[in-house]
């Protein structure tokens, strides 16, 4: 698992490869990833919008952004939590995510609440460092 915390939202992410979704022989790899998304702050916050960064073995880059996640802007109280699962396909067997969440806090302040890099792999490959 990956995690990160700003300014009291901590960001936690497990990526998953999913087998079933892939096809190599067709250059696709496919990775679901959850997200939970803790408010630790004493304001209540309503994530407005992401943003990914994906990047893929061949260092090809996808940006993706949008209004909230998986069709909803949560809004959390101190001590909440909010949890989704969603999916990413590469062209490559492997790939790198980042990102961040636009927050709004109850005074109307934004903030960015960052995503942790994060690495899709796929299971049971032998890695060498260059």
């Amino acid at each position: 698992m990956y995690r990160q915390t700003t300014e009291g939202i901590e960001v936690t992410v497990r990526p998953d490869f999913l087998d079933q979704e892939s096809d190599p022989d067709e250059g696709r790899w496919f990775w679901a990833y959850t997200v939970v998304i803790a408010n630790h702050s004493d304001e209540t916050v309503q994530l407005e919008s992401r943003y990914w960064r994906v990047t893929n073995a061949l260092g090809e880059v996808q940006e993706v952004s949008g209004p909230g996640v998986i069709g909803e802007q949560p809004v959390l109280s101190p001590g909440d939590s909010f949890q989704y699962t969603s999916g990413c396909p590469l062209n490559t067997p492997s790939g790198t995510m980042v990102g961040h969440y636009i927050m709004r806090r109850e005074s109307g302040e934004r903030m960015r609440a960052l995503i942790p890099p994060f690495s899709l792999d796929m299971p049971n490959i032998a890695r060498t460092l260059n």
